[in-house]
């Protein structure tokens, strides 16, 4: 997972359980570390001990997707916005797998990578609500 990838507010995995980033720095040897916390308490970690969390079915939808479509080849989720949908490839070869903005593929497998993309483009963080993300006003 390369530091440069990451902001504050992104989901990650420390030890079998979900963070959020609050803090990114680096210590006089210039070795990163992250500032994470959840529910149960925050902790500074080095950067290269965190771990990206996979886009799965159960995240799309927190992060406010619906199932729209599904076969044996692929599975497709929309969310509110006409022109965001993230397809899954069903197939080995995942070709067709990831996020798809305006009809463009933009390959997006774990969700601070997603997190980063939404932020872009609606200009604010996605939040979390009662185990689903919604946009803060």
């Amino acid at each position: 997972m390369n530091v440069a990838d990451l902001k504050i507010k992104n989901l990650v995995e420390y030890k079998n359980q979900i963070y959020t980033i609050t803090e990114i720095f680096q210590n006089m040897e210039q070795a990163y570390f992250v500032k994470i916390e959840n529910d149960i308490h925050g902790i500074s970690v080095p950067a290269d001990a965190i771990k990206p969390i996979k886009i799965t079915e159960e995240w799309l939808e927190k992060f406010g997707f619906s199932k729209t479509y599904s076969s044996e080849q692929s599975i497709r989720y929309e969310r509110p916005e006409a022109f965001i949908k993230y397809d899954i490839d069903l197939s080995s070869r995942k070709i067709l797998e990831g996020l798809k903005i305006y009809g463009n593929a933009i390959k997006c497998k774990y969700i601070h990578e997603f997190q980063n993309i939404f932020s872009c483009l609606f200009g604010k963080e996605p939040a979390l609500h009662f185990g689903y993300l919604k946009t803060e006003s």
